[in-house]
């Protein structure tokens, strides 16, 4: 069987999602990010395709974290940007002979098991690419190569259009796979709210149902009403 591991990138948590701060302070954000971190590896831990966890952070309540559940940790600066530490982090894994990376975010709480098996099968014989964008085929939300340095990462905005060309210009035809549990990303104070009216008791969701979002809806200006 291919050795396939999991390269998940976190910047410092204390300064992530910040366009949630009408709804939620530093430390609420941070307390989310760690929430939607762990689970995440909850989802993980029941992957059986997976042979590893690659967590690339500098933020270190994350990196104890993902420690407890068996993640290698690779150091980054956190002002390194995004591309740059998954970059890093393929080539390590490339370097030491595994066969492929699997790129997944930690804001994605609502992605399973099942949906990550999924993917990781959709990634034929090297090279290959299997994408599962977010909603709006904008972001890369979830990303499998084989070789893991197969191509340039290419986040931000429109990562999965950027992607695709990456794999043409490879002559890949990339898999892409809609699985709405990888689809959810939680950027803007509405996915706050999806969240935790969403089907589940993830960590996340418990965590946002407990702060009474309804109370912190920020008010219009009264010329705007």
């Amino acid at each position: 069987m291919r050795a396939i591991w999991a390269i998940i990138p976190i910047k410092d948590l204390g300064l992530a999602k910040q366009r949630l701060s009408g709804m939620l302070r530093a430390p609420e954000r941070k307390a989310l990010g760690l929430a939607m971190l762990e689970d995440l590896l909850i989802a993980l831990a029941g992957v059986r395709a997976l042979s590893g966890i690659l967590l690339v952070s500098g933020d270190r309540d994350a990196c104890d974290l993902a420690r407890r559940y068996g993640a290698r940790i690779l150091t980054e600066a956190n002002s390194g940007g995004l591309n740059p530490a998954v970059t890093r982090a393929a080539a390590l894994l490339a370097s030491e002979g595994v066969a492929g990376a699997l790129v997944l975010h930690g804001d994605i709480p609502l992605a399973t098991a099942q949906e990550v098996e999924q993917l990781i099968h959709a990634l034929e014989a090297a090279p290959a690419i299997a994408i599962a964008p977010d909603s709006a085929h904008d972001g890369s939300n979830a990303l499998a190569v084989s070789p893991p340095d197969l191509i340039a990462f290419r986040y931000g905005r429109q990562s999965f259009s950027a992607h695709l060309h990456e794999a043409a210009h490879k002559g890949v035809a990339p898999r892409v796979l809609d699985l709405p549990g990888l689809a959810f990303d939680v950027d803007e104070a509405e996915d706050l709210f999806t969240l935790a009216s969403a089907p589940g008791n993830s960590l996340a969701q418990e965590f946002l149902r407990g702060l009474a979002l309804d109370t912190r809806m920020p008010k219009a200006p009264a010329h705007a009403r």
